[in-house]
């Protein structure tokens, strides 16, 4: 089919038709009228044809071409194949396109497409229910029009997506949403929009039933450990009973540090906002952190300890302690007698680095992402033995959050560890204080 149409059968008709005007000019020996004459009517008859693809094209609305003849057959038929695979094409984009919104209202989120100046392009029905929307009304709407928090406007405008902002429902101040957006394509923009109101609520009733709980174990573990005490006051040393009564004391020491842990987590998970401009001295600091570790070291290990003078920084002095005592303590309990502890406080180009580094056995690499976990313990029975609760590095995870700051650990088996963290720049400040930097020994 394709060949008839072909530019070389195209100019054969033009010069068989101009040799047939050319041997009627010989016949009537006026050559040049015939063939200006035969031109024309070419030309009107083209014109013709081109009035009829014109018509067909813009008028008419037949999906049939009309009917064409010669060198038009063929431009017609391939306006017409043309068409049909246009509207393959369109058929399969519908197709698609129906694909997608179905797989997208099946989404258990709200979704949003936005474009480069925040406008709503799409939005799926859950989008409507959590987020007010209203479809197709709000096409073309800008977002910050219809979710009217001043949070999410300083969202839109820092334009930094890195992190979820959380926010209530515009439906439904009772709701609480979980909003990512993600840019994609050309300059556009994803908004995904999750409700987290259970589970919120849900970790609001854990702390609070940890608190609660832990709160009353008080009471119970003081009174069973005066009677302990009194009960060993009352049994000689090589009595029968003696080594059961210090068990007994010993698993109930443990009991209450582990309170007492609980209680600390508890009282940094509810302090969400602290107050950033108490000045911490950093030095007072380092030096009741020495004075602790010595305690607790018991002369069996080799502790030294750097602070860079007039280093301090703003923050919350309990948290900040805590944090810093839980990895000293570790850092102890995890190392074999003899070992060394190097506990350093100085400036670094990204802000205030506190580390912990230790001689003991080191921490398989599987386990060093689940450290911060609650209760999560890398040996079980070693953590019974030195009286670990799996608690300590949830509590520093939770403080250093508070600080604009998370733990850093590295790692190597029978070489030892290295716990840190950076306290970012706006948050230091540095006392002007003559002399030279100092280790704190």
């Amino acid at each position: 089919m394709a060949h008839s149409y072909s530019g070389y059968r195209l100019f054969s008709r033009i010069a068989v038709f101009l040799s047939v005007c050319l041997l009627i000019g010989l016949l009537f020996g006026e050559i040049l009228w015939v063939l200006l004459l035969g031109s024309l009517g070419l030309l009107a008859w083209h014109y013709h044809q081109l009035s009829r693809l014109n018509y067909w094209l813009w008028r008419d609305r037949r999906l049939t071409p009309p009917q064409g003849s010669g060198s038009w057959e063929g431009t017609f038929n391939g306006i017409y194949r043309l068409q049909g695979k246009n509207r393959r094409r369109v058929a399969q984009l519908a197709s698609l396109l129906g694909r997608f919104r179905q797989g997208a209202e099946a989404l258990p989120d709200a979704a949003a497409v936005l474009d480069s100046d925040h406008n709503i392009l799409w939005c799926n029905k859950l989008a409507q229910l959590i987020l007010g929307f209203v479809w197709p009304q709000d096409n073309g709407q800008r977002i910050d029009n219809l979710i009217r928090h001043p949070d999410f406007s300083a969202y839109l405008k820092k334009a930094e997506y890195k992190e979820p902002l959380e926010l209530p429902s515009p439906v439904s101040e009772k709701r609480l949403l979980e909003i990512r957006i993600m840019a994609y394509g050309d300059r556009q923009l994803l908004l995904i929009a999750r409700d987290i109101t259970r589970i919120r609520q849900l970790e609001g009733m854990r702390k609070e039933f940890v608190a609660n709980v832990s709160h009353e174990l008080k009471t119970p573990l003081t009174v069973l450990q005066g009677y302990l005490e009194m009960m060993q006051g009352m049994e000689s040393e090589d009595s029968v009973n003696a080594k059961p009564l210090k068990l007994m004391q010993q698993q109930t020491h443990r009991m209450q540090s582990m309170v007492e842990q609980l209680l600390a987590l508890s009282r940094i998970e509810d302090a969400a906002d602290i107050n950033l401009e108490n000045t911490v001295n950093m030095t007072q600091l380092m030096e009741g952190l020495k004075v602790e570790a010595n305690a607790l070291a018991l002369g069996q290990y080799e502790l030294s300890f750097y602070c860079e003078p007039g280093l301090d920084t703003h923050g919350n002095e309990l948290q900040l302690r805590s944090a810093c005592s839980n990895l000293i303590s570790n850092a102890i309990r995890y190392t074999e007698p003899g070992g060394k502890i190097e506990v350093q406080w100085r400036s670094t180009a990204t802000g205030g680095l506190f580390s912990v580094k230790d001689t003991g056995e080191g921490i398989a690499p599987q386990h060093i992402s689940r450290l911060t976990e609650r209760f999560y313990r890398v040996d079980s029975a070693r953590s019974r033995q030195t009286g670990g609760s799996g608690l300590g590095l949830a509590i520093v995870k939770h403080a250093l959050s508070h600080h604009h700051s998370e733990l850093t650990v590295i790692s190597e088996q029978k070489k030892g560890s290295t716990f840190s963290f950076v306290i970012p720049l706006h948050l230091l400040e540095r006392r002007l204080k003559s002399g030279s930097v100092s280790s704190v020994n």
